[in-house]
């Protein structure tokens, strides 16, 4: 195999963007061979840049049947990621899947273990983990030279979304179409970063507000308190409204903090002794571990969505690693529900949670869901899919 031939499932925001990457052969090994996508628009533009014999379909399930590519990348509504990707699976197809893995943990089970069986390369989107300032965090702070986490605060609140984002398309900021507000739609990388970095907590305390700044009926603010196995704690802070946002990561660990702002500003505040055992030998009431600060650079990489499918041709190709492993998208699809489970049943949620009763709460809402955006079945892009 010279170059992975990829088909793109939906050509809404994202789809859009991979095409113009791979038509700009910023992904050497890779080219795309076909696409899908339900809006005559959409194929008629993407003939155009392509050519006009290029192949084009309006359903995912007839381009994974194609036999037109090696691999599919999937970037359709959040419902369908698992249903197209066990699909793919089950034709032969390598899989990437745009972000979130899916909407319910009990669906992107199903996926994870269709694509073990298959034995075929399957990667998430997590585009976020390309960037040089994430991955010197995580080594950081999993590195064990800082000691154990006591304390994880991430405010995130640079997302705002103006009432006219959410009135484009009657599936989004909708329990039907979309599965949730700002933590399936903008924060899917947020949370998979702070899983990544921290691990995951055994506890969630979330208070989620939907429609409280804007006319939807999913969240748009959410206030997350959370607790880790070593007694560590954290919140995770969140919104659509606030002008200006905040982007704030802060980790504090045994010997100091590192504060991420803005993802490309690392701070590093190393003590000079332990604070657990500072505190037992420390003589004045008022006394406190030395401290220097130190500014962390790195060479600043950052390729995102193309360099997560530089290394999907290269797992496919030659066996080299993904920037994420499409069974890890489970985890921040966990913090997600376990927040909206908290929330809607009023009380702390442990993890693992009752998918069951996940399930049962998220269908209740689907089914009330004013806007009925759709019934969850295999659709492409008809409503502009998966864009934060």
């Amino acid at each position: 195999m010279a170059k992975v031939k990829l088909g793109i499932i939906g050509l809404g925001n994202m789809g859009t963007s991979h095409v113009k990457a791979l038509h700009q052969g910023l992904v050497p090994d890779m080219e795309l061979s076909v696409v899908s996508d339900r809006l005559e628009g959409r194929q008629k533009w993407v003939k155009e840049l392509m050519g006009g014999d290029f192949p084009v379909f309006s359903e995912g399930t007839d381009l994974i049947q194609s036999g037109a590519c090696d691999a599919v990348l999937v970037a359709t509504p959040h419902y369908d990621h698992p249903p197209l990707s066990i699909a793919a699976f089950k034709a032969g197809l390598h899989v990437m899947c745009e972000k979130p893995a899916g909407v319910y943990t009990k669906q992107v089970k199903e996926m994870n273990k269709a694509a073990a069986d298959s034995g075929l390369v399957f990667g998430m989107m997590f585009n976020q983990r390309t960037n040089s300032y994430f991955q010197k965090m995580r080594e950081l702070v999993q590195g064990g030279s800082l000691g154990a986490i006591k304390r994880v605060s991430w405010i995130i609140t640079n997302w705002y979304r103006p009432q006219v984002y959410y009135d484009s398309g009657d599936w989004r900021a909708t329990w039907d179409g979309e599965g949730g507000g700002v933590l399936l739609n903008q924060c899917p990388h947020n949370l998979d970063l702070l899983q990544w970095i921290c691990g995951m907590p055994n506890k969630v305390r979330a208070f989620c507000h939907n429609g409280k700044w804007h006319d939807i009926e999913v969240e748009d603010d959410v206030t997350a308190y959370l607790e880790y196995p070593n007694g560590a704690t954290g919140t995770f802070i969140t919104s659509t409204a606030d002008a200006p946002g905040t982007n704030r990561f802060e980790v504090t660990l045994e010997w100091g903090k590192i504060i991420n702002e803005d993802t490309t500003k690392l701070t590093l505040h190393k003590l000079e002794m332990n604070e657990r055992e500072f505190t037992k030998i420390a003589k004045g009431g008022f006394d406190a571990p030395k401290v220097t600060v130190e500014e962390i650079t790195t060479d600043g990489s950052n390729e995102q969505h193309v360099g997560v499918l530089k290394a999907f041709a290269g797992r496919i190709l030659h066996g080299s690693p993904l920037v994420a492993e499409g069974a890890e998208g489970i985890n921040g699809l966990t913090l997600s529900n376990a927040m909206h489970l908290s929330s809607w049943t009023d009380s702390t949620v442990s993890i693992p949670f009752d998918e069951d009763l996940f399930l049962s709460e998220l269908t209740k809402r689907r089914s009330l869901s004013p806007k009925k955006a759709g019934t969850g079945a295999v659709f492409e892009s008809g409503r502009l899919p998966n864009k934060a």
